[in-house]
This record gives C-alpha cells, structure tokens and sequence, in this order.
C-alpha cells in the first residue's frame, strides 16, 4: 500500500509547498517525482521501468495528440476568421439584445473551447471579443469574467475534442464514442443553464448603436470560412453517429493508419479524430492568407499547448510507474471490499481537491482515475458511465474556489482589457452553480 501512498503524498507535497526550491508548486515535477517514487519501492528494473513509461505513455498518446494538433487547427481558425464568424453569425441568429449576445457568446466559447480543448485557450482568443460590449452593457467586471470562465470550462468537455472525455476514457481503457455522445447531452444542458442563469446580469439593459448588418449579409460575407470547420464536423459524425472512418476507406491512408495504429504511441496520432483534425487543418492553409502564415501557425499553435503536452507527457510517466509497481493492484485489493458508494464519494473527494489545488482537470484524473475506477468498475458501475463521471468532476474541480488557475487568468483578462482589478474568488463563486452542476451529473453517473 505504501508504493501508492508515498507517491501521493511526495506529489501533494510539491504541489501544495511552493517554498520548495525550484520545483515547488510546479506540477510537472510533483508527477514525475511520484512516479519514480513509486517505481523504487516497486523494485522495477530497467526494462520494467522502460515498459511502463511506453505503457503509460500509450495510455495518453491519442489525448496528446488531440491537444498539439488541436491546437494548431484553432490557430488556423483564429487566423482565418472562422471563431469571429462565428460570434457574428450568433449574434444575428439570436438578435441584437442584450441577451442574445450572452447566448451567443456562451455558444462562441463552447464552439471554441470544444475545438481547442482547453478552456483557457478558448477564453483568451474569443472572451476578449465581448469584454468591452458587455462592460458597455454595465455588467460588472466580476459577472464578465464568470461568464467567460464557464462558458470557456464548458467548452473544453464539449466534444469532439474533449480533453477530459479523451483522457477518462483513455485512463478507463474504454471506448470513447459512447462517452462523448452522452456528454454532448448533459454539457449541454449545462451550457442552457450557464446562459439562462446570466441573462439575469444583464436584465433591463439594451445595447446602443444597433448593428444594420442582415443576416443574411453577415451569411455572405462568412461562409467560406466555414468549410474546414464543416468537414471537421463532418468526419466526426460519420464516425461517431454511423461507425464510417473515412480514412480507412482511402486507398494507401488505410495502410498506413493501420500500421501506426499497432505501434505503442504512434497510435494515438492517426487516431480519428486527430487526422480529422489534421485534414480540417490542411483544408485551412489552401486558404492563401492562410497558407502564407502555416510556419508561424504551427509554431504559435504547439507553442499554446507546449506547457499542457509537457504536463500529459509526465502524467503519462506517473500512470506508467503506478500499473508497474503495482500500485493499482494494491489499491484495488485493499479497497476491493468497499462499496461503489464509498470509492465513488472519496473519489469526489480527491478529484475535487487535486483539481482544485493545481487548476487542472489532467492532474486530477491522472492521479486519482487509475485507481478508482477499477474499484467502480470491479462493483458493477459500467466503464462508460465512470468514464462520464471522471471527466466531469474533474472538468468542473478545476473551477472549485478558491484557487482555480483558470478563473485568474480570466480576471487577468478582463481587468486588463478594463483596467480595473477584478476579483477571481467572487468569480469562483459566481461560476458555482454550473461547477456543482457538472460535479453533480459525473457523481450520479458513477452511482449508477
């Protein structure tokens, strides 16, 4: 049981002392030592050791991908347009109100939280876009921030390009498909509720200086920006709603992908979704404004995530060291006794407080799925409902006041776009009911 505890705790202990010379407080230091905390109880050799960091890294190779590719296609968007487009388009479809604005700029950040994967991301590139309407509106800086926050969070577990979803799923070792399509439909949910919730901040006020722009203009003047962006969608659906992988159909692509595909790690990046990704993102750059920028795309786009893929990389040498040693298996035969009721509150827990603590739904997963859910599942609970469950609490931990990363590089945003100090706890709080929400949904799925 030690081989599990002690690197718990050597983990928590950096995370949490950041008075610790040079690593303290720095998460990609706190997996690393944990996991070679707990290779050396676990007496691994050097071939053992080789064989659970490629294990581990295989576990997280296709979240990985997602993310460096994923990135590099949102860059493409943003340089083309498509993410503004799509906040112009909304905002005719939904009217020139107050309200209609909040509504479509929830759906911009899902639209492109979804796309890049991360909810900082999103915030930074479209948030900015609606700070100084909204301020204008007289909402207050606190209420701006909360709203990109969520609507931001509440994008990055959309699919199709789910970091969360991906990597419960990838933790659980259970098909994603079925995990996505369920979430679809309870982040959505979450995301009607966000918005009905915040039209209250903007009750009895009305936007000046209406925009004359028709719709069917703003139609005209953004639709070819949409044609990577549908072929993405697309390819996912095929593949998703009907079980067609457009790539295994090409003559010489199927071959390729099904030789990467028996290759630890390789594997992850010809999965579909990432070469959807890869396909919208080569469509992006036949644009010639676009085309003319690909270096500094593919450059600014890893450059986004550099920090996100390190932190992967290193949880996924955590989660290697951990199967390895037999941590998992000590974990699960000392708990195996306990109902599901029980794993699934410590769970919680645990989830909530890793991701609460470090401001990442990652480090949340990495450190506490492996080890929970072969309890759940071991009780009965179906892996696509655990999978369900993981990604969610931990989507919504990492907004938890009050030290949620993300909601202090939103106020960050917004305080200095109005130049005013913008406070991220009353933020947290404000964003509180959508993050019970998604804790709320992830607890019922591992009860069930």
């Amino acid at each position: 049981m030690l081989t599990a505890v002690v690197p718990l705790c050597l983990l928590f202990l950096v995370v949490l002392v950041k008075r610790i010379p040079y690593i303290g407080g720095d998460i990609r230091w706190a997996l690393l030592l944990a996991g070679v905390a707990a290779a050396v109880p676990g007496r691994l050799g050097p071939q053992e050791i080789l064989l659970g960091v490629v294990d581990g890294l295989d576990k997280l190779s296709w979240v990985i991908a997602i993310s460096a590719v994923g990135s590099i296609y949102a860059e493409s968007q943003v340089r083309l347009g498509t993410m503004r487009a799509v906040l112009d388009l909304l905002r005719k479809v939904f009217g020139a109100t107050p309200r209609g604005l909040i509504a479509a700029l929830f759906l911009t950040l899902v639209v492109a939280g979804s796309l890049l994967g991360d909810a900082i991301a999103a915030a930074t590139v479209i948030g900015f876009l609606a700070i100084t309407t909204l301020a204008e509106l007289r909402v207050k800086p606190e209420q701006i921030a909360m709203m990109i926050l969520v609507g931001a969070s509440i994008g990055s577990i959309m699919p199709p390009i789910s970091q969360a979803v991906l990597l419960s799923s990838s933790l659980i070792g259970t098909d994603a498909d079925p995990v996505m399509l369920i979430s679809v439909v309870t982040v959505g949910i979450g995301m009607v509720l966000a918005i009905l919730e915040s039209f209250r901040f903007v009750r009895g006020r009305t936007i000046r200086g209406q925009d004359t722009e028709t719709l069917g203009a703003v139609v005209r003047r953004t639709w070819p920006m949409f044609g990577p962006l549908l072929v993405l969608v697309g390819v996912v659906v095929l593949n998703s709603g009907f079980a067609v992988d457009v790539f295994t159909l090409v003559p010489g692509v199927s071959q390729v992908v099904t030789w990467l595909g028996g290759i630890p790690i390789a594997n992850g990046f010809v999965h579909v979704l990432v070469l959807s990704l890869v396909l919208a993102t080569a469509l992006t750059f036949c644009y010639p404004r676009v085309g003319k920028q690909a270096g500094s795309i593919v450059l600014a786009g890893l450059g986004n995530v550099r920090q996100t893929v390190v932190i992967q990389a290193c949880a996924g040498f955590m989660v290697g060291m951990f199967y390895a040693s037999g941590a998992v298996a000590q974990v699960e035969a000392v708990a195996g006794g306990l109902p599901s009721s029980a794993v699934a509150v410590v769970g919680l827990v645990l989830i909530g407080t890793f991701g609460m603590l470090t401001g990442s739904q990652t480090t949340a997963q990495t450190v506490v799925v492996p080890f929970a859910a072969p309890l759940l599942i071991g009780s009965g609970s179906d892996p696509t409902f655990v999978a369900v469950g993981a990604s969610h609490i931990a989507a919504a931990a990492q907004n938890l006041p009050p030290v949620g990363l993300t909601a202090f590089v939103v106020c960050g945003l917004v305080g200095a776009t109005l130049r005013t100090k913008v406070d991220p706890v009353r933020t947290m709080l404000l964003a509180l009911p959508n993050t019970l929400y998604f804790m709320l949904v992830g607890f019922v799925f591992w009860l069930l």
